[in-house]
């Protein structure tokens, strides 16, 4: 073979190659599915936080309305929040107008700046709201560094304070927000402490579909950041509600309400008691960690990573309680 046969035949191997490379995304979006006309859901994974799974942990939706659609939750990284915005994209040519954050953990808000500008092409003031409770900015900022530095140490991702999107648009404690993406009005509720300080969910009134974040865990073990008792509550209120649907932040979503809520408060429901008795027993915390509620945890996942932690944090609130 020449030598000009030869760079011939590499030059073909090249555009082959470039041209495969150009046909198959860097980044797929991610699946999605219709579980009701309209509502779109992404199942995370049932695990850690962390780069194995890319940081795609988190439940993440959204609702197409008449005029606009709103998205629910973001993903655990820029990446995630990308090809979430390439599954919406590929569902409806409808603006994104809203993006709702239920809460400021790191997996359901680390993609919101893929979403920060309009589609290309869109005038400028297309640009989406970002919607969360009141609570959330001074949340994300306390956590800020935190975020930043894990992301860059074990995702190899360098983002500044700048990426780092905070709401346009946020719901005080106890309050309701409607808002209406065309033909369509979904409710935003801004609850007092339960699972973090500043959680929020999301009910979709024509499909009655309640997206509740991290005020619900299925399969994966409840995470407490905020207050047992405050908890206990909201589930008392939300299980008065009429769900038809009901999308939790981690786990299959569920029609069978409020028994989807049970498996948790029964969870809870041990947590709290035998805390208490603990106390009352004159058990140190550290004591408590190993005994407290260990039965409770059958049946759930990520059992090892969360429950010492949440006997933790039971234990310090329940400490001085009256």
């Amino acid at each position: 073979m020449t030598l000009a046969m030869r760079s011939l035949r590499m030059l073909a191997i090249w555009a082959a190659t470039a041209l495969a490379a150009h046909a198959q995304p860097i980044e797929p979006r991610l699946q999605v599915a219709e579980l009701s006309p309209g509502v779109f859901v992404h199942r995370g994974v049932i695990e850690d936080w962390e780069p194995a799974n890319e940081g795609d942990v988190a439940n993440l939706a959204f609702i197409v309305g008449a005029r606009c659609i709103a998205v629910i939750d973001t993903g655990g990284t820029p990446e995630v929040g990308r090809r979430w915005r390439a599954a919406v994209a590929a569902v409806s040519p409808l603006p994104i107008c809203y993006v709702i954050n239920t809460h400021a953990h790191p997996d359901h808000v680390l993609g919101n700046h893929a979403f920060q500008t309009a589609a290309p092409g869109a005038d400028a003031e297309a640009n989406p709201q970002f919607v969360a409770h009141a609570r959330m900015p001074a949340a994300l900022a306390a956590r800020e560094r935190y975020y930043l530095n894990a992301l860059q140490r074990d995702f190899r991702v360098d983002l500044t304070h700048g990426d780092l999107v905070y709401p346009t648009l946020t719901v005080e404690v106890g309050q309701t927000l409607e808002i209406d993406l065309g033909q369509r009005v979904v409710e935003l509720t801004a609850w007092p402490t339960a699972h973090t300080d500043h959680d929020l969910t999301v009910f979709d009134r024509q499909t009655r579909t309640l997206f509740l974040g991290d005020l619900l865990f299925v399969t994966h073990l409840p995470v407490i950041d905020g207050s047992l008792r405050g908890w206990v509550a909201a589930m008392d209120r939300l299980a008065q509600r009429p769900v038809a649907l009901a999308v939790p932040g981690h786990g299959a979503a569920s029609r069978d309400w409020p028994s989807v809520l049970r498996p948790q408060q029964r969870y809870f429901d041990a947590l709290l008691t035998e805390t208490r008795a603990a106390i009352k027993s004159h058990v140190t915390m550290q004591g408590a960690v190993k005994t407290v509620a260990r039965e409770a945890t059958q049946g759930w996942s990520l059992v090892d990573h969360f429950h010492e932690r949440n006997v933790t944090t039971a234990f310090a609130e329940l400490e001085w309680e009256d």
